[in-house]
């Protein structure tokens, strides 16, 4: 006689040994030998998992339920795992190639890499400085308004910034704006005002390149946004002149400079020592003059620049006692939540 209690039982979801029964056939001791080798096949492939549990009798048996060797949940996630390491792996790589390749092609090029320069407004609490404001004003009218336009700056974006509203009336007033039509359908000219944008050298672009040997000078507007590191840029660009070294040819008319594309530009060098007189008595060396310049086109560039760091730290103080109230609320709401205790009394001793 076999011992039952070393028999395993086969069952699975939903089924009796009746299934056992209809599916092998023969006596119930060859049926109970064929669930045996069944049950240790299934078990070392897998599809079996075994669990341990107390009979009715006191005897330990051993139950075997059916399980799927591949779970869908782990496996979509296994999938989800592998597809998302192949995705940082391919991002990873394409971006590493791009890097290089602009270093080579950096490296190729004739110009030079424009260094970085520790500009004190670069910070995320760092405000522009308004004295440098107003010397790269006094150095844009100076020298840069000749063939450079600002066509987006009025005069009224000067007040407070660069110039007290008396003064800024003062420059507007210095130049003639042709206005109308009047009365009888002629346009005039007259002085200017606060509302009106700060005038181009040149009426348009043929005679700009007219008067500039074919070239013709950009807006400064928003040159800083619109050139690659523009502050480094134009700060290297404006310092970078010097003599052309042996084996490369410059037109007449041009100079070489370094750090523009190609090495030839068609403007002279126009920053140079004592070009202009400070009206804070700041001596104006070259590379004193591109610098407050720059700052001065930064601010062109972004005329909110302070602005917007100041509703910046705004924002963020209103965020931060909203987030206080936010708590106390959420603690008070919560208190008896999280301080109730539940126990079981039962109504008597067994």
């Amino acid at each position: 006689m076999y011992d039952r209690s070393i028999i395993p039982m086969w069952r699975t979801q939903g089924h009796s040994n009746s299934c056992v029964r209809n599916c092998f056939g023969g006596s119930r001791i060859e049926r109970n030998v064929t669930c045996v080798m069944a049950s240790s096949l299934l078990r070392t492939c897998g599809l079996l998992r075994s669990a341990r549990r107390t009979p009715r009798f006191g005897t330990t048996s051993r139950i075997y339920t059916k399980t799927s060797a591949f779970p869908r949940t782990k496996g979509i996630r296994r999938i989800s795992k592998v597809c998302a390491g192949i995705g940082i792996g391919i991002l990873t790589t394409c971006g590493s190639c791009l890097y290089f390749l602009d270093k080579s092609v950096l490296a190729v090029g004739e110009e030079l890499e424009v260094p970085n320069y520790p500009w004190s407004f670069n910070g995320l609490l760092a405000s522009l400085d308004h004295a440098a404001v107003r010397r790269g004003w006094q150095v844009y009218k100076t020298i840069c308004s000749t063939c450079h336009s600002l066509q987006y700056v009025s005069y009224r974006d000067l007040v407070n910034v660069t110039h007290t509203e008396e003064e800024a009336k003062a420059l507007a007033a210095e130049v003639q704006v042709e206005d109308g039509p009047d009365d009888e359908g002629n346009y005039f000219k007259r002085p200017g005002k606060l509302s009106d944008k700060i005038p181009p050298p040149f009426p348009n672009e043929q005679a700009s390149r007219a008067a500039n040997n074919g070239a013709y000078p950009a807006d400064l507007t928003y040159l800083v946004n619109a050139r690659k590191n523009g502050i480094n840029y134009i700060f290297s660009v404006l310092t970078g002149y010097m003599e052309a070294p042996a084996g490369i040819e410059i037109r007449e008319g041009q100079s070489f400079n370094a750090y523009f594309p190609g090495g030839s530009v068609t403007m002279p060098q126009m920053v140079v020592d004592d070009a202009v007189q400070y009206d804070d008595g700041v001596r104006a060396y070259t590379s004193q003059q591109a610098k407050d310049v720059v700052e001065f086109l930064v601010w062109t560039s972004s005329i909110e620049f302070d602005t917007r760091k100041v509703m910046m730290l705004k924002g963020c103080a209103i965020c931060l006692f909203l987030f206080a109230i936010a708590y106390h609320v959420k603690r008070q709401k919560w208190a008896t939540m999280k301080t109730r205790k539940i126990a079981y009394v039962p109504k008597q001793k067994y």
